[in-house]
């Protein structure tokens, strides 16, 4: 998959049955764990869902997603999870907390460079050189898991100079120069900008990255529900893949 954002044209119909009561108008509070490479589209998918129920506040907490497993296992609150690995998800669903994940977006990882790349870097091979500053993804997280198999897919023992806890982490060390290259998703290459420049990794398409969501059960259901079909909407597929999200 390329990392492309691509605007489809929907037409949106709907019908009620004669005499059907309307649903009942959304209230309170919407809590979403979301993983860190979900940050803007959700952000924005957040931001739509909440102008159409103006009576419900929309909280997204956005971390690396074994990271909110975690959390969720050990008591905290929250209505929806998204992750970026269904080994995350099974953290959740194996306590208890939810059932029948869906997955509703992939993503491919990419090298990501400072805009002029100083390092140089052409290709994954450079991420061997001692004399570059790394940057990846821990190992326990989802994106240092999918960057592991990409680089074990191609040979390559990068010289690591830093594991960070979600890729927002890496991306912000490449945006700053702090690093000569990191692995990032190609989604995360997009919402940057001109702020770091990407670098397609031939074969990374084999190794996606697929995204569950599920409700967790708590408080407000009817909410979390309502959320889950938007994500899961042509429109809100629309939105995920303007901002370089591939389709399951």
């Amino acid at each position: 998959m390329k990392c492309l954002a691509v605007a489809a044209v929907l037409a949106l119909t709907g019908c009620a049955a004669p005499g059907a009561e309307p649903p009942p108008e959304l209230q309170g509070t919407l809590t979403v764990f979301a993983a860190a490479s979900l940050t803007d589209v959700f952000d924005q998918l957040a931001h739509e869902f909440e102008a159409d129920h103006p009576g419900l506040d929309v909280t997204v907490n956005y971390a690396g997603s074994t990271a909110l497993a975690q959390q969720l296992v050990q008591g905290a609150p929250a209505d929806v999870f998204a992750a970026a690995s269904e080994s995350a998800m099974d953290i959740v669903t194996d306590a208890g907390l939810t059932a029948h994940p869906v997955v509703f977006a992939t993503n491919t990882i990419e090298l990501a460079v400072p805009p002029s790349n100083p390092g140089r870097v052409d290709d994954l091979s450079d991420l061997e050189r001692p004399e570059l500053a790394v940057a990846l993804c821990a190992p326990e997280v989802p994106c240092g898991e999918a960057s592991q198999r990409v680089l074990d897919h191609a040979g390559v023992i990068p010289s690591v100079d830093t594991f960070e806890q979600d890729v927002r982490a890496v991306l912000t060390k490449v945006e700053l120069g702090e690093v000569d290259a990191g692995l990032v998703y190609c989604t995360d290459v997009l919402a940057s900008g001109n702020g770091v420049e990407g670098i397609e990794i031939p074969g990374a398409e084999e190794f996606e990255t697929r995204y569950p969501i599920a409700a967790t059960g708590t408080a407000n259901r009817a909410a979390a529900a309502a959320f889950m079909n938007w994500v899961l909407s042509p429109a809100g597929k629309e939105l995920l893949g303007d901002a370089g999200f591939g389709t399951p």
